[in-house]
């Protein structure tokens, strides 16, 4: 069964703390809703994260004192299995699989979101939000997978099937 999962890039997880976008707020509630029902799970909110990603959230939002920053949320998903972690060893492997030296020269992010695109590419949707137009690029453009990436939630059907 297919997770509805999604990855939310750093310098989108940021606008979760005091989100006055409704689209934000909407987001979150969908990340934060949980159905315990065994026969409808299966449509709950995952979460895409490696240690690196959830590193980077801790970096960033730890100090973070509202209920909705992206800190509270992975604890939530985290206590109720709904985090889609994508291991160190995953990330290697596709690395060592995808990234020919060809690949490697037409991308053009940094190194610290090129270990976000295998997170991406092996989450069950593809679904991304980010910010960084050149992570999107490369997203976008690697070959032999086909990914969803955009800048706002309401660009993206994260809450469809």
């Amino acid at each position: 069964m297919t997770k509805k999962d999604i990855f939310i890039d750093n310098n989108i997880a940021k606008n979760f703390s005091n989100p006055l976008d409704p689209e934000y707020k909407k987001l979150i509630k969908w990340l934060i809703e949980f159905d315990s029902d065994p026969k409808t799970i299966h449509n709950n909110a995952h979460l895409v994260v490696s240690q690196k990603l959830i590193a980077e959230y801790y970096r960033t939002m730890g100090h973070a004192a509202s209920g909705n920053n992206i800190v509270v949320i992975i604890n939530l998903l985290t206590q109720q299995g709904r985090l889609n972690r994508i291991s160190n060893d995953q990330i290697k492997e596709f690395k060592q699989k995808y990234f020919t030296n060809k690949v490697k020269r037409r991308l053009t992010s940094n190194e610290e979101d090129r270990e976000h695109i295998p997170v991406v590419l092996l989450s069950d949707r593809k679904y991304a939000l980010t910010l960084d137009e050149k992570f999107t690029a490369d997203l976008l453009n690697f070959p032999s997978f086909t990914a969803t990436v955009a800048k706002k939630p309401s660009d993206i059907p994260y809450d469809q099937k």
